[in-house]
């Protein structure tokens, strides 16, 4: 089958397959006496598996380790369970930025109830306000900044931990 078959067995797209084959994930294909590569089950197989592996958003160092694993059946498992926990524990750190960005996102959106003037907007002051890392306080934070930018400062920037 040629590449464009390929990408619509798998929903993937012309230009990653190519990708895919540039950066070793997937087998160069043979070429017909036209010059088209030619693709077979096994491509169909090992893309599936890619795209799989990526919905669950592995990377693609991630994705080599697993297919080493797949083309070596009689090696012991036991590094993909490690890979895996680690990516489970990637997932979760994710899981828990997601949810501060979504509290902070509706705070910015309890600022403005109601359309006004730009001027007004409660949400563009709110973004307009320095960020403030969590557990520090405003005047602590500007205390840290004017330390930072007074050269005779022998604290500095790094003494504040900002």
């Amino acid at each position: 089958m040629k590449i464009g078959e390929l990408s619509r067995l798998t929903g993937t797209n012309v230009e990653t397959i190519r990708y895919y084959e540039r950066d070793g994930l997937l087998p160069i294909p043979a070429r017909s006496e036209g010059n088209y590569r030619i693709y077979g089950d096994a491509h169909v197989q090992r893309l599936s598996f890619i795209r799989r592996c990526r919905s669950l958003d592995m990377t693609l160092d991630e994705i080599r380790v697993l297919q080493h694993f797949k083309e070596s059946p009689q090696e012991n498992c036991a590094d993909v369970n490690r890979l895996l926990d680690r990516h489970i524990g990637h997932v979760a750190q994710r899981m828990q930025e997601l949810q501060e960005l979504e509290r902070q996102l509706k705070g910015l959106r309890e600022r403005c109830g109601e359309a006004r003037d730009a001027a007004h907007c409660g949400i563009l002051d709110g973004l307009s306000q320095a960020i403030v890392p969590s557990g520090k306080t405003a005047s602590h934070v500007q205390g840290a900044h004017r330390h930072a930018a007074n050269p005779n400062s022998a604290k500095g920037i790094q003494g504040n931990q900002v």
